[in-house]
Order: structure tokens, then C-alpha cells, then sequence
């Protein structure tokens, strides 16, 4: 196996468990690695720290998934790395329905994700070393899943980084003309191969049931409804009515066979906008609301674009403020990684102050249990999700 040396004074942040190595961290490159190769790590004083892959195209040159020399080419390897991830996953919610079953980093398999919808398998190999090894990976699974289809959801920007090309398709099997997974009682559609990251939102899944004794009897907007599954858990904890607000016209049409699934079509309604521009017209029109939803895709895409998106938030969250009703709760959600969550929760707070409003911080919510955050790697902790209550 080749050898990768970490300059000295770079080796602190792995030893500590952080599965990653910059480029410039790398002191000496022992034999000829091919990008995605397997490669040893060792530290400045020769001590192996692990084994990875590599990429010399990336700013991220080596992804560890092993704190030991390993061969991590092997069937035994991904065999025993995802039944510890399927294990976990199964001692917290028992069947497997509409979960995540590998979380990249945080179950030592970075660049891969792995999500489960009923009996369709949606993937997503992230980065080159991860793509070399979709063979091998896409065994594993048929034999510990057997699931009806398998679709690989490469259609994400990052790939762009590690040299791959984006694309969607189906490595196995046929898809069911409609899949429908569960979720805290209620049955979702998803659209595995059209809808947002790989389907459904699945982080957010644990965060829904916040609604509950929150929402009965009141008026809901739900802002970038998507799916609908805001809304939908909504009604189902009694709101008397749903108002979703989304930009894509296939969203609105998945949102609605939700609530229709659901029996609460009588209730929900969704309605094509630009998010910002709804909550303008609705301030004019001295519309009012119980709860808002303020669950939007990521402002942050770069570090370098944090303080564009810190505008954004700042902007959407007073106009929401605006709308709330006395006694009203407004859940507001940020899935960017960047915008750390002492940066949001000041962010809400300049909101506030421009929407002359006095709100309490009820709570701060996370992703759901089946993405975990591993400590050494606060790049896996990336949803917030406060809840905070006009008075």
C-alpha cells in the first residue's frame, strides 16, 4: 500500500479522530498513488495513523476510514462497515422505512450516502475514492437490503470537485410506479428520481413531531413546503389550516398527493411563489398566522458566500416575524454547515429586533437521529432547526 506523510505540526486535527487530509497537510507521498487508490497515513514521526483514499484533484486529498492499516478494498470491509450503520439504525427506530442508513463521515464511510425508501435503495457516491468502490458497495447492500431497486442520485455539485460528472440512474432493479414510505404515523410519496437531495427530507423527520400541541386549531404557512411533510404533519396535529408555499410546480403537485394520502386535502392548501415575495404580499394583506414553517434549501454554499447568506436569513425570518400572531411559534431552519448555529440564532435575533418583535427561544433542534454527528467532525452537524414563540 502506498504511504502518505503528514507534514509536521499537521497531524494534531487527525489524531484526534477527523477523517480528513488537506492537501497542503501532506509532508511526503511514499510510491505512486492513483486517484481513489488506497493509501497509509502516517504521521510526521512515521507512526501510522490509519488508512484512506486518495485524490490529488482534491482540496481534501485523503478521506480516512480506518483509525488502523486496513484493507478497505475488501468485501469483508464494507460488509462489516454497513451492518454497523444498519444496526445502529434498527436499535433506534426497529423496521427500516424512510431512513438514512449511511451517513458518510459519521459511520466512517465518507463520500457515501445511503438512504431507504420502503424497498427502493437511493444512493449517493460524493467522491471519487467512494465511486471506484460502488461495485463492491452495491454488493453489499443487495445481499444485507435485497432491495426492490437501487438508484444512484449523483445529480449533487460536490462530485463536480473530486472530477466526476453529475447524473441519476438506476443501477438495479425496476421502481415501483409510486413509492410511499412512512413516517411518525403518516405515508409520504417521494420522487426518487426528481424530488430534492435524494427524495425526502429525512433529516427533518424527528423535527416534525415539534409541532406537535404547537399547531390545534391555528393557521400554518409552510414556507419551501417541498413535499408537503410540514404541512401534512401539521394537520395532522390539528391545524385547522395549512398554507404552503413553494416555487417549484412539481413540488406543489408531490405536497398535495401528500395531503390527499394523508386524508387532510380538505386542509392543506399549496400555492406556486417566490418565498420572499409571498411573505411581502401577505404582510400587505394583514394576513396572520398561528405557526410558521421556515424550512428553506442551503443560503451557504461556500464559506466565501456566508455573509450574502447571513442577509438572506436576516431578510426572510423579519418578514415571517412580521406575519406571526401574538402567542405564535415560528420553527426557522438552517441546513447550511457554514452558518454555524451561534450565527443563526444572532441572525434571528437582528431579525427580531427589525420586526419590532419580542420572541422566546423555545428550543434548538438538530438533524434527525439517523444522521449523527460524529464530535470529531463538526462538519456532520449541519441542521438547526429553533423554535421561538411571540410574545
Amino acid at each position: 500500500m502506498n504511504r502518505i506523510h503528514i507534514a509536521a505540526g499537521h497531524d494534531r486535527r487527525l489524531r484526534a479522530g477527523h477523517p480528513w487530509v488537506f492537501s497542503n497537510e501532506i509532508g511526503l507521498i511514499e510510491g505512486q498513488p492513483a486517484p481513489g487508490d488506497a493509501v497509509a497515513v502516517h504521521g510526521p514521526r512515521g507512526d501510522c495513523l490509519g488508512t484512506g483514499y486518495y485524490n490529488p484533484h482534491s482540496l481534501i486529498a485523503v478521506r480516512m476510514l480506518s483509525p488502523q492499516r486496513e484493507d478497505i478494498d475488501s468485501a469483508t470491509f464494507f460488509h462489516q462497515r454497513i451492518a454497523q450503520a444498519l444496526a445502529y439504525r434498527r436499535a433506534l427506530y426497529g423496521d427500516l422505512d424512510g431512513v438514512r442508513l449511511v451517513y458518510g463521515e459519521s459511520d466512517f464511510l465518507p463520500g457515501l450516502v445511503v438512504d431507504l425508501y420502503g424497498s427502493v435503495l437511493s444512493l449517493q457516491f460524493l467522491t471519487l475514492g467512494m465511486e471506484r468502490r460502488r461495485d463492491a458497495i452495491l454488493e453489499v447492500l443487495l445481499d444485507l437490503l435485497r432491495p426492490e431497486a437501487v438508484v444512484a442520485r449523483n445529480d449533487v455539485g460536490v462530485r463536480e470537485l473530486e472530477g466526476l460528472p453529475q447524473n441519476i440512474e438506476v443501477l438495479r432493479g425496476t421502481l415501483p410506479a409510486e413509492v410511499i414510505v412512512g413516517e411518525n404515523g403518516l405515508r409520504f410519496a417521494v420522487d426518487i428520481l426528481g424530488g430534492q437531495k435524494t427524495g425526502h427530507f429525512l433529516d427533518q423527520k424527528e423535527n416534525h413531531q415539534a409541532l406537535r400541541q404547537r399547531v390545534e386549531g391555528g393557521r400554518v404557512l409552510d414556507l419551501f413546503c417541498y413535499s408537503g411533510a410540514w404541512g401534512v404533519h401539521a394537520a395532522h396535529y390539528g391545524a385547522s389550516e395549512v398554507l404552503g408555499i413553494d416555487i417549484s410546480k412539481g413540488a406543489l403537485a408531490l405536497a398535495q398527493r401528500n395531503a390527499e394520502l394523508n386524508g387532510f386535502a380538505e386542509r392543506c392548501r399549496f400555492t406556486q411563489g417566490d418565498v420572499f415575495e409571498v411573505l411581502r404580499d401577505l404582510a400587505a394583506a394583514g394576513e396572520r398566522f398561528d405557526t410558521i414553517v421556515l424550512d428553506p434549501p442551503a443560503f451557504v454554499k461556500s464559506k466565501k458566500r456566508l455573509a450574502e447568506a447571513v442577509r438572506g436569513y436576516l431578510t426572510i425570518n423579519r418578514r415571517a416575524m412580521d406575519l406571526l400572531a401574538p402567542g405564535g411559534f415560528l420553527l426557522t431552519c438552517s441546513c447550511s454547515y457554514h452558518m454555524e448555529r451561534e450565527l443563526f440564532l444572532d441572525t434571528l435575533r437582528q431579525a427580531a429586533h427589525k420586526a419590532g418583535r419580542s420572541l422566546r427561544l423555545i428550543e434548538v433542534r438538530g438533524q434527525a437521529l439517523d444522521h449523527p454527528v460524529l464530535l470529531a467532525c463538526p462538519e456532520t452537524d449541519y441542521l438547526k432547526c429553533v423554535i421561538l414563540q411571540a410574545v
